[in-house]
């Protein structure tokens, strides 16, 4: 997985019932785009992110 700043992070949910999460990359840690990732989510929440096979990384020309 690799992503830019400006990326969108989509987190889809594992179970029935839980929202899908979308967010922002705003700082790309690891090398060559790889992660961690700090995302600010739609609810305004930030954290540093290791995406799993549920995540997607939607380019910002995509967007």
């Amino acid at each position: 997985m690799q992503a830019t700043v400006g990326d969108r992070l989509h987190v889809h949910s594992r179970s029935i019932g839980l929202e899908e999460r979308l967010g922002e990359i705003l700082e790309v840690r690891g090398n060559d785009g790889h992660p961690p990732y700090l995302v600010r989510f739609n609810d305004g929440h930030e954290g540093l992110v290791f995406p799993g096979p549920d995540c997607i990384v939607e380019s910002r020309g995509a967007v």
